[in-house]
């Protein structure tokens, strides 16, 4: 690979004003929206994994990859001409409470690419050292983290999850200290770097440093900058019409990504203001975790254990408390705050509007009206009594037959979802039967064919999604250099709603001994 074929551009460097301090060191920064600073080199960076289709998307061709040079700029160990690697600054509300300057304090973005497909992607580095913005931290990753970011990343992508996304997940050759659960028990850990790629990793907390700064004038470039080029359908002449359109257009994509959230049961785990995305995608991979047993009240993070403000059930409600405060931001720019308040007194009608699409799909169902309604919140009920897989059950409802003719045994067919099927109670058992024969009435009753509702069901119900136990595995494996597990997991992943042929085991339930295990239950925010 020749870097001089990589063609980065570096529109965010040239449009918005940048830190003037040229040395890397951590401190505060005013009126800016980047710091520009150098990736630390790795001592023996070696390639684990990467994404092929995006590779393609960027024009890396295959022959390229695994080559020292894509593995040295990977790494951060060699420089591309053309780029302007920065951090970018922002602040954010954290559980609720404003913590001041956060900024990317272990991620450095090395520039842009034009895509194939026409759109612009920043290629960003995880893990990559050291940034003003680091606080008492130092900058780099560990690889159980890492892999869980390239993970999840590419997953969502293939779930049709908005999301940003990884090229490459490389091993660093050094060791990395980290106190998993801030217990005081740190230990050496192998140390990795990841590329992320979205077209832009702007979030609601770059736009509030700013307000909290009172700097209106860069406030207003960011803001002019981020809707020429994230949102082009909105002509950008600076009004407050302008801006008030923007932020319906922020709200509204918030909103259709919690209700993906729901659909595939992804738990962010800390949706903190500078863990949204301005254009909302799926945006650090943290503490997240995947719905097993279906709990409104799980939450993957060790920080969020007693306050559970980042439950699976809050999600939408946290993003609209998320919304209010980047619509205090945009305060600063319009004349009267009355429509942004008009804008967000509509989440809730928008969000069940892309919820009751979800759902309508997720049960087959040609329509969904309140009757729809009422049978899901009857469901959830039985999810509260009986544990099950919510993935699993929502794929083996595709199997239900509405044929009143025939004989059936509806528990059977979503057994295989339910965690303890044998001791379950006549009581229970009774429970859940009546309604599966509630759903299949319902079923039996509308004009959609067989065939069409176990499409739309299957296209819209996965089967393999990326489980806390199986990245747990892969892990394992990897930190001793054994990546099979981890490439075969992947591939299966590239085709979530199509089931495939001797792959049972990434489909599989969580086994008893991951319900306690650290990483496959409960996360920290080193996770």
């Amino acid at each position: 690979m020749n870097s001089n074929n990589l063609k980065f551009l570096n529109p965010f460097v040239d449009n918005l004003p940048g830190d003037t301090e040229p040395r890397n060191f951590v401190r505060l920064v005013r009126d800016s929206c980047y710091s520009l600073v150098q990736p630390t080199a790795t001592s023996k960076p070696s390639l684990i994994t990467y994404s092929q289709e995006l590779a393609e998307l960027l024009g890396i061709s295959p022959e390229t990859i695994g080559t020292e040079t894509f593995t040295e700029v990977f790494a951060g160990n060699r420089t591309v001409p053309g780029s302007t690697p920065y951090a970018m600054c922002y602040g954010g509300h954290q559980f609720g409470h404003w913590a001041g300057q956060l900024g990317d304090g272990r991620a450095i973005t090395l520039g842009e690419i034009d895509g194939k497909d026409g759109l612009s992607y920043a290629l960003q580095l995880k893990g990559s050292g050291l940034t003003p913005y680091s606080r008492t931290a130092d900058g780099l990753a560990v690889l159980r983290s890492s892999l869980r970011e390239f993970v999840c990343s590419e997953a969502m992508h293939y779930l049709r999850v908005p999301t940003t996304r990884a090229l490459s997940l490389i091993r660093t050759g050094d060791q990395v200290v980290r106190d998993m659960f801030y217990d005081g028990n740190p230990e050496l850990e192998t140390g990795a770097i990841v590329c992320r790629v979205a077209p832009t990793f702007l979030r609601f907390g770059n736009f509030e440093i700013f307000a909290a700064q009172r700097n209106i004038d860069v406030l207003k470039k960011l803001a002019n900058f981020t809707i020429r080029t994230q949102f082009p359908s909105i002509k950008s002449d600076e009004s407050p019409d302008c801006y008030v359109r923007w932020f319906r257009a922020v709200l509204d994509r918030t909103a259709f990504l919690m209700a993906e959230w729901w659909r595939v049961g992804f738990v962010h785990g800390v949706m903190n203001t500078d863990n949204m995305s301005i254009t909302g995608l799926t945006i650090d991979y943290g503490p997240y975790g995947w719905l097993e047993d279906f709990d409104f009240g799980w939450t993957p993070n060790t920080t969020d254990a007693q306050t559970k403000r980042y439950t699976f059930g809050k999600q939408p409600q946290i993003a609209k408390w998320n919304l209010l405060q980047l619509a205090n931001v945009l305060c600063l720019l319009v004349e009267e705050p009355g429509p942004l308040q008009e804008a967000l007194d509509e989440y809730d009608q928008i969000f069940e509007k892309y919820y009751m699409e979800v759902m309508r799909c997720k049960l087959g169902l040609r329509e969904f009206g309140d009757d729809d309604m009422q049978l899901v919140q009857e469901l959830y009920r039985v999810f509260e009594s009986i544990e099950i897989d919510m993935t699993l059950f929502f794929r083996s409802l595709a199997n239900i037959s509405s044929d009143s003719s025939s004989d059936h045994n509806w528990f059977q067919t979503v057994r295989p979802a339910l965690y303890n099927p044998d001791a379950l109670s006549s009581e229970l058992h009774e429970k859940l039967e009546n309604w599966l024969r509630a759903y299949a009435a319902r079923v039996q009753h509308q004009s959609l064919n067989p065939g069409t509702r176990t499409e739309l069901m299957n296209n819209s119900n996965p089967l393999y999604v990326p489980r806390n136990y199986l990245a747990q595995l892969a892990i394992d494996d990897a930190d001793k250099g054994d990546y099979a597990l981890l490439r075969q997991w992947m591939e299966v992943l590239k085709n979530p709603y199509q089931e495939q042929s001797g792959m049972d085991q990434f489909a599989a339930k969580r086994p008893d001994w991951a319900r306690t295990r650290a990483g496959c239950s409960m996360l920290s925010c080193s996770s």
